[in-house]
């Protein structure tokens, strides 16, 4: 019996084809010009090309030779950092050694070091995200690459893609919604996906008790994307891209990587516009609890200061779960609110101390138009429960007292007089996935004087009974033409297809310009505090000034 990761490696680069919509097929390896890719073609004609002189790059280390799929040329796994094991482990991210021979890049690197029990259980999760992982090890530091063309001195927009997971999990393909073919072949830009360290491995602080040797090691994660970004402004130019207009993107923990990236003094210059979704932050994590958590790593692992070096030489999953176990003790003694444990660390010199944007915080830091979206639905409570879908309204109350207390009432009785033409289920789902964060993202942006643009995704597929509603992770593949390759998130077919047109169509407009306004949408409004202008996302899509704000309001009562 053969499992399922030996089995996805066997097939290889033939899954990549599923789902693709009509494109012409390659008759040689010349490349074309973008209106001939949307063009009809025989299932009778090749469409991969992968042979000793085709796809071949040479990077500042050393050549790559990826294949050309679909008239995209494809190269995966390529490395933009050494191994950060051992005596790099904790340790800002190291340039690679270079190679003298061609190195092949065409299938995906390493998946960060983090928990990967359970990743597989047969049940509809499995079914509707079906997550990609692949070999796990601290060699992690890679990255993929499509782009239209090679070598032909154009300068099309960067977009760098960083993957969900909060800062503990994940890799650049995940899902297959992140998966760079079909907007670069449309948009005609260059895709790029980055894998970098993650929990423990990527964000232990041990500053307070390793001195200078390990002043770094609270944000050698972000330290990683930093050095990928560096990668592109080296490397770029020979995959067809222009350093100087990358979109830096990312959803769930990676739009708060993005928010955070665009905050870091190091990424000035190299981030040009930012698009966090359904995740977002305004802050980093107090050193004076993530110091302390990197005393109590040491407590656990029954080491003295002196010994700190032997931190380097545990296993990476042992040292994992000793370090979460003292993380816990750590918050619990300390009896703080906080939460944060493994994370970027405001440390005020990789990253701000205090909130971001803000005129002592952008300070030598990037200053970038930015777009954020959330979805109606992020957390909805019974895609796999249909008891819970003709709950009452006094029942999502008593649902929500343990996190609201005595305020859950009010805040049911505030949505549901904002939303009335919501059933109880959806109004839970709303509650719950209540945009009150990225609205403060949004103004503290504003302080940069930068242009600020929102919207809200609401499309619902028709699946799950129509429970599946517009949930976490949703509209990646709408803004990535992603919509038949993720079928089991669409449900494939037209209806999704034509939103997915108008999204990436408006990403593609504000990757070039920093304003996502383009045909197919409504005219999309700057965002102010003042209104709220929010683009509603959805078969018919709208724009609204701030439609939940008196509901919101009922949550910080």
């Amino acid at each position: 019996m053969i499992n399922r990761r030996e089995f996805v490696k066997q097939i290889g680069v033939g899954t990549a084809t599923i789902g693709l919509g009509s494109i012409t097929a390659i008759t040689s390896c010349k490349d074309v010009d973008k209106a001939s890719v949307t063009s009809s073609y025989s299932d009778d004609e090749q469409t991969l090309f992968i042979g000793d002189d085709i796809a071949i790059v040479e990077t500042v280390y050393g050549k790559v030779q990826g294949y050309i799929l679909n008239k995209v040329y494809t190269f995966l796994g390529i490395p933009y950092g050494a191994d950060t094991s051992g005596k790099n482990r904790f340790k800002p991210p190291q340039k690679p050694t270079p190679w003298e021979n061609v190195r092949p890049a065409v299938f995906y690197g390493h998946t960060a070091p983090q928990n990967m029990e359970n990743r597989w259980p047969n049940n509809y999760g499995t079914f509707a995200d079906h997550w990609n992982y692949w070999d796990v090890s601290e060699d992690c530091l890679c990255l993929n690459v499509w782009t239209p063309a090679i070598n032909d001195n154009r300068r099309r927009p960067v977009l760098l893609w960083l993957h969900g997971g909060g800062f503990t999990s994940g890799s650049g393909i995940e899902q297959d919604g992140y998966h760079g073919e079909n907007l670069s072949r449309y948009g005609d830009i260059v895709f790029v996906s980055v894998n970098h360290r993650l929990g423990p491995l990527g964000f232990s602080d041990l500053s307070g008790v390793g001195g200078e040797k390990y002043k770094d090691s609270g944000n050698v994660g972000m330290l990683d994307i930093i050095l990928a970004m560096e990668w592109i402004r080296d490397n770029i130019a020979v995959f067809g891209g222009d350093a100087e207009n990358v979109t830096v993107m990312g959803q769930s923990g990676g739009g708060a990587k993005v928010c955070t990236v665009a905050a870091m003094p190091a990424a000035k210059g190299m981030i040009h516009k930012a698009v966090p979704l359904s995740g977002s932050t305004i802050e980093a994590s107090d050193q004076n609890i993530t110091r302390k958590i990197g005393e109590y790593i040491l407590k656990e692992a029954g080491l003295t200061r002196n010994e700190i070096d032997k931190l380097q030489d545990i296993p990476w999953k042992d040292y994992i779960e000793l370090s979460n176990k003292a993380a816990r003790k750590c918050l619990e003694e300390m009896q703080t609110t906080s939460r944060r444990t493994f994370g970027p660390v405001g440390d005020g010199i990789h990253i701000p101390k205090g909130t971001f944007y803000s005129s002592e915080a952008s300070e030598g830091a990037p200053q970038v138009p930015m777009l954020l979206c959330t979805t109606f639905h992020e957390w909805n409570p019974n895609r796999g429960d249909a008891s819970l879908e003709n709950i009452t309204l006094g029942e999502v109350v008593e649902k929500l007292r343990p996190r609201y207390g005595d305020k859950a009432g009010r805040i049911v009785e505030m949505y549901a007089e904002n939303f009335p033409e919501y059933r109880p289920v959806e109004i839970w789902a709303l509650i719950l996935s209540s945009r009150e964060s990225v609205v403060k993202t949004a103004n503290a942006k504003l302080a940069q004087g930068q242009p600020v643009y929102m919207a809200w995704f609401g499309w619902e597929p028709l699946l799950f009974n129509n429970r599946m509603r517009s949930f976490h992770c949703l509209d990646i593949c709408f803004w990535f033409r992603n919509v038949d390759r993720m079928i089991t998130h669409t449900g494939g077919g037209k209806r999704p297809r034509l939103l997915s047109d108008k999204m990436s169509d408006a990403l593609l407009a504000f990757m070039q310009t920093g304003n996502p306004n383009s045909d197919g949408l409504p005219v999309w409004n700057q965002y102010s505090n003042e209104n709220g202008e929010v683009m509603i996302l959805n078969d018919k899509s709208e724009m609204r000034n701030d439609p939940d704000r008196e509901a919101r309001k009922s949550l910080g009562e």
